[in-house]
């Protein structure tokens, strides 16, 4: 029965969230029961597209690439895929009506992941977080809105903010494998060897902005995703920080994490102030 392939097509999109960020789960956890799924299964596919681009050093990412776009494309047209991650993507696409340019973006900033290796210009650099972060949150916020449109310009701004916050504090975390495993550098202007304290300030600085602008947008969500958004909003913000507090020749070093045990804390506390009303 299809009913029985599209439940297990779901189960697979929150298996995908849950085996590869601790972080996202958590958040996704607190959103209402009546979109929890469809954000699993927007996570599922930016996952998967991710992962070929990123991970599977031993195949020929590119054939991978497309052919994961082909059966992307023939799903959101027949509204079906063998593929369990595509078949419940198609599903929210078509259910929340999410514009098909915002998929193309992303899937053109994971194409420039295969070749691209510096990101040079700001031009460049916005292009491609525009693609592989922001319009993320804007799908997400299809969804938090159930389509609403006029809803939807009026916090697009905010989302992508949030979007792009959430990509750059990642570009940071993750400067020593970006360079080290993928020969990557996405700040512009900026190459590993370069980077001193003056730098890291700098990209700091223009997070913090970002956050900024975001959580005015975050006030004004609906009820089913303002604790859960806050809570991954509070999370990136004390990664953040303690971003802030290492140096910047650890950060060239190693990676930068948070402990299971602060996610929690962070949830008890953007929890407390989200029943005070006080979000």
């Amino acid at each position: 029965m299809k009913s029985i392939f599209d439940k297990v097509s779901q189960d697979c999109s929150k298996s995908v969230t849950n085996s590869y960020s601790t972080s996202f789960s958590l958040a996704t956890k607190m959103l209402s029961k009546s979109i929890r799924q469809d954000i699993y299964n927007i996570y599922g596919f930016v996952r998967f597209a991710d992962e070929i681009v990123d991970t599977f050093h031993d195949y020929n990412k590119k054939e991978l690439l497309n052919r994961f776009i082909d059966e992307l494309n023939y799903s959101l047209k027949n509204k079906i895929s063998t593929n369990p991650i595509l078949n419940s993507f198609q599903s929210t696409v078509n259910k929340y009506k999410i514009d098909y340019k915002l998929i193309d973006s992303f899937l053109k900033s994971m194409k420039m992941d295969l070749k691209k290796v510096k990101y040079n210009t700001e031009k460049k650099y916005k292009e491609y977080i525009y693609g592989s972060a922001d319009v993320v949150g804007l799908m997400c916020l299809k969804v938090f809105l159930s389509g609403n449109e006029k809803s939807f310009k009026k916090l697009k701004p905010n989302a992508m903010a949030l979007g792009s916050a959430f990509q750059k504090v990642n570009f940071l975390r993750d400067f020593n494998a970006d360079f080290h495993d993928l020969n990557r550098t996405y700040f512009p202007n900026l190459d590993f060897k370069n980077f001193n304290e003056e730098s890291k300030k700098i990209i700091m600085d223009d997070i913090e902005n970002d956050f900024k602008i975001a959580l005015n947008g975050i006030y004004e969500l609906p009820n089913n995703s303002k604790f859960g958004v806050y809570a991954a909003y509070k999370y990136y913000k004390r990664l953040l920080n303690k971003l802030k507090r290492t140096s910047h020749l650890k950060i060239k070093n190693e990676r930068v994490r948070v402990p299971n045990y602060q996610k929690v804390d962070v949830l008890a506390r953007s929890y407390v102030r989200y029943r005070l009303n006080i979000l």
